[in-house]
C-alpha cells in the first residue's frame, strides 16, 4: 500500500514537471517603426525620419538663417484617457531635463490640448505632480490635433504635436525625447509604461543630416529567451525540485530515487537559470539608461541563493556529523527562500516586458497553481499520515504496557 502510494506521489510530480510555460513567440512589445512623410494636414516639411520606437516619426523643416525649428511629432494614444507627449532635452537624450508638449483631452470640454511640461528630477522620481508651466526656451508657436478618421481621443488615435522653436545658433544635433501613457488626472499626466520601448523613447538627431543616433535596446528574440528560460527554471523547476525532495524522500520504498530526482532537477533550473541571468546581464548592457531596479534586484538574489545551494552541495557533511543539522537548516532555508524570490521575481518580468495581462501570464499562473495545488493537497496527505502514524504508535505503545502491566501482575 505504502509503494502504491509513493508510486502515485511521483507520477503527479512528474505530471507537474511537464506543465511547463515555455512562451516561444516572440514580439515586440513597443511596436515597430513608423513609416514617416513630410506632409501633414496643416503644412509640408522639408525631412522627415522615423523614430525607433512606439511607431513615431518626426517631420522638420529648419531655416538656418535665424535658427528656427519648424517641426511636427506623430505618435498615437494608448488610452481614451491618455496623453502623448515630444520634446527637446537640450543635455542628453533622457527624461530629466526635458521640455516637452504634452497631447490629451481637456478634461472639462474634450478639446485636445497641447501644454508645456518641464521634467525635472523631482518628477522622474514622482516626489511631486507634473504641472504645466512655461518651458524656458524660445517656444514661438504649438499645437496639437488629431489626423485621419478619428474625432475624439480613443486607443491608437493618431495625433500631430507641432511647434515651432528657435535654436541656439549653429546647434544643429538636437536630443528628442516621446512617450505616451494611459492616463491623466486633471490636468497632469501619469507616469508611462515601463516597457523596454518606452524607456528607450528617445534619440539623438542631426536636423540637417536626419543622421539618427538611437539607444540601443535588447532585441525581442533575446527578451523571450530570457523570460522564457528563467520562467521554466525560476519560475518552475526549482519549485518542483523542493516539492520532489519534500514529498518523496518519506517514502521508504522510493530509495535514493527521490534524491537523484531532486538533484537532476535541480541541476537543470539552475543550469537554465544562470543562462537566463546570463542573458539579462547581456541585455542590460545591451540597453544602457534602461533600468528595472526591482527586477534586477531580485535576480541578483535568487542567483546568488541559487549559486550558495550549488555551492553548498560540495560541503555537504556526512549523516553521521554532528553538522549535519546545521547544514541542513541552511539549505532548507537558502533553499526556499531562492524559491519564493524567483517565483516573485517571474511575475516581475511579466510586469517588465508588458505581459501583465496576457495568455502567457495566465498559463504560467495556471501552471504554478497546479503545483502549488498539488502540494497543498501531498501537505495535508502527510500530515494525515503523520497523525495516523502516531496515533497507530500510542495505541502500541499503550499495549505494550498492558502486557508488561500483566505480565508483571501474572508474576506476583
Amino acid at each position: 500500500m505504502r509503494q502504491q502510494r509513493c508510486a502515485t506521489l511521483l507520477a503527479s510530480l512528474l505530471q507537474l514537471v511537464a506543465v511547463a510555460v515555455l512562451p516561444a513567440a516572440a514580439a515586440a512589445a513597443g511596436g515597430a517603426a513608423g513609416r514617416c512623410t513630410t506632409s501633414t494636414p496643416l503644412k509640408t516639411y522639408a525631412k522627415c525620419i522615423a523614430l525607433p520606437t512606439q511607431g513615431a516619426t518626426l517631420a522638420w523643416t529648419y531655416d538656418a538663417r535665424n535658427a528656427t525649428l519648424d517641426a511636427a511629432f506623430t505618435g498615437s494614444f494608448i488610452s481614451p484617457s491618455g496623453w502623448v507627449a515630444w520634446g527637446i532635452n537640450k543635455d542628453a537624450p533622457a527624461m530629466t531635463g526635458a521640455r516637452v508638449l504634452a497631447a490629451f483631452s481637456d478634461p472639462s470640454t474634450g478639446a485636445l490640448l497641447a501644454l508645456p511640461f518641464l521634467l525635472s528630477p523631482d518628477v522622474k522620481l514622482q516626489a511631486s505632480p507634473l504641472v504645466s508651466r512655461p518651458l524656458d526656451i524660445p517656444l514661438l508657436a504649438s499645437s496639437a490635433s488629431l489626423v485621419g478618421p478619428a474625432r475624439t481621443v480613443r486607443d491608437g488615435a493618431t495625433v500631430t504635436i507641432a511647434a515651432t522653436i528657435r535654436l541656439s545658433p549653429n546647434r544643429t544635433k538636437l536630443h528628442f525625447v516621446w512617450n505616451r501613457g494611459l492616463y491623466v488626472q486633471g490636468y497632469s499626466p501619469t507616469i508611462h509604461p515601463t516597457d523596454a520601448s518606452d524607456l528607450a523613447s528617445h534619440a539623438t538627431v542631426d536636423i540637417l543630416t536626419t543622421a539618427t543616433e538611437a539607444s540601443p535596446t535588447a532585441s525581442a528574440t533575446l527578451q523571450w529567451t530570457h523570460g522564457s528560460l528563467n520562467a521554466l527554471s525560476w519560475g518552475f523547476l526549482l519549485p518542483v525540485g523542493a516539492a520532489v525532495a519534500r514529498y518523496l524522500r518519506p517514502c521508504a520504498s522510493t530509495g535514493p530515487a527521490w534524491f537523484y530526482a531532486h538533484a537532476a532537477i535541480q541541476a537543470t533550473g539552475y543550469t537554465l537559470g544562470a543562462a537566463g541571468f546570463a542573458l539579462g546581464l547581456v541585455m542590460g548592457s545591451a540597453s544602457p539608461g534602461v533600468t528595472y531596479k526591482l527586477h534586477r534586484g531580485l535576480g541578483i538574489a535568487a542567483a546568488t541563493a541559487g549559486s550558495l545551494q550549488t555551492l553548498a552541495m560540495l560541503f555537504r557533511p556526512k549523516t553521521t556529523n554532528r553538522y549535519r543539522k546545521y547544514w541542513k537548516s541552511y539549505h532548507h532555508l537558502v533553499g526556499y527562500g531562492c524559491v519564493v524570490v524567483g517565483v516573485v521575481n517571474v511575475f516581475q518580468g511579466f510586469e517588465v516586458m508588458g505581459l501583465g495581462a496576457s495568455y502567457w501570464k495566465l498559463g504560467y499562473c495556471m501552471a504554478l497553481a497546479t503545483l502549488v495545488g498539488g502540494c497543498v493537497a501531498l501537505e495535508v496527505n502527510a500530515w494525515v499520515v503523520f497523525c495516523r502514524r502516531q496515533q497507530e504508535e500510542k495505541l502500541m505503545r499503550r499495549e505494550v504496557e498492558d502486557v508488561v502491566v500483566k505480565d508483571r501482575a501474572a508474576a506476583f
